[in-house]
């Protein structure tokens, strides 16, 4: 399927795309936890409102992982989580089973039944009253979590960016530790070294041909577990002072969780649904690195802002492509989704309904 080759490669380096997707790749494959026998999940694109991060690896307690899987493949927001982490093993009317929200009530009960509707939980009426109960413990999953900012052409202005933002997540302490992973020059000293970086910072120096990287500047832990100082911000005049605000213990926490349900639902392989598979000039291409989205009609891997519907050189798949039998039933590009899907659920064992 789509066997048919370029007459000639476009002579371009990779974007930064390509990039993140062999940082996610190498993390999955390579990336060693800080505890001993604990799993990994690798996610792309993934944060807060006020900050995204470009690679996020989700370490986890492979027995609760498991226990995890048991509430379906679908991530829960901070409000299903409020309702899940407090629910209790025998049925309690809702509000005296539950700590104040800070926010209505009746937000707590759409959550409850979208819990219900999810059989994530269970639901009775008493009279006027809800009461529930939960079907499973949720576990405690999370051991740690990584932040990567990919930057694989650190130039002089890129530099500058990525210093201010590195210096807000260090203050506000979210993650774990916090990655800045960049394109190995094979210089002696790695020009990232010679950038003002903070020293809680760590930096990889990626080879995207091999598909390794290298740890030249170890980070230091940080303190997710205290409070934090979000930095609003900056002044870079040298006069005025910067604006910031303290963040507790417990808002931490939820976004940490919060963020770590998004990667579990969501993983790295994503990008198949905001790309087309179904273009006839669609491929994934195997390298040494790593599997990689290729385009045959422009040579080369694409990203995903060239590769949709309003491309020139988009071609829909032959309907007789689509009228073929296993392996590629539906279409080669419903293929790769599937193809995606599954490797995705490999690293969530335990997952109903697990092909």
């Amino acid at each position: 399927m789509r066997r048919r080759r370029p007459t000639a490669d476009v002579d371009r380096p990779d974007s930064e795309f390509v990039f993140e997707l062999a940082v996610c790749q190498w993390a999955e494959r390579d990336w060693q936890p800080n505890h001993e026998g604990d799993g990994v999940l690798v996610a792309r694109q993934l944060g807060t409102k006020r900050r995204r991060w470009d690679t996020i690896v989700v370490e986890c307690d492979p027995d609760a992982l498991r226990r995890r899987a048991a509430f379906g493949p679908d991530a829960f927001d901070t409000d299903h989580l409020h309702v899940l982490r407090n629910a209790p093993a025998a049925w309690t009317y809702y509000r005296d089973a539950l700590p104040d929200p800070g926010y209505p009530w009746r937000y707590v009960r759409e959550s409850i039944h979208e819990l219900a509707g999810r059989d994530a939980l269970e639901t009775r009426k008493r009279g006027n009253r809800i009461e529930i109960r939960r079907r499973a413990p949720y576990p405690d999953w999370i051991t740690r979590i990584v932040a990567i900012e990919n930057k694989p052409d650190l130039d002089a202005s890129a530099a500058r960016n990525l210093v201010s933002q590195l210096e807000r997540d260090v203050a506000l302490g979210l993650a774990d530790e916090v990655w800045v992973a960049t394109a190995a020059t094979g210089d002696d000293i790695e020009p990232v070294l010679l950038t003002d970086m903070p020293a809680e910072a760590g930096v990889l120096t990626v080879d995207t041909d091999a598909g390794t990287a290298e740890r030249v500047w170890q980070p230091r832990t940080l303190s997710p577990d205290e409070p934090g100082t979000r930095i609003l911000e900056r002044p870079d005049d040298g006069v005025s002072g910067a604006r910031f605000e303290y963040v507790d213990a417990e808002w931490k926490r939820e976004k940490r969780l919060a963020i770590a349900e998004r990667a579990y639902e969501r993983g790295w392989r994503a990008y198949a649904s905001t790309m087309r598979p179904d273009c006839r000039h669609f491929r994934l291409d195997r390298a040494q690195s790593g599997v990689f989205p290729y385009c045959d009609a422009k040579a080369c891997r694409p990203t995903q802002g060239e590769c949709r519907g309003s491309c020139p050189a988009f071609e829909p798949e032959p309907p007789t492509w689509r009228s073929k039998g296993w392996p590629v039933e539906g279409g080669p590009g419903a293929a790769i989704k599937r193809l995606l899907d599954d490797r995705r659920r490999r690293q969530r064992p335990a997952l109903p309904g697990e092909r």
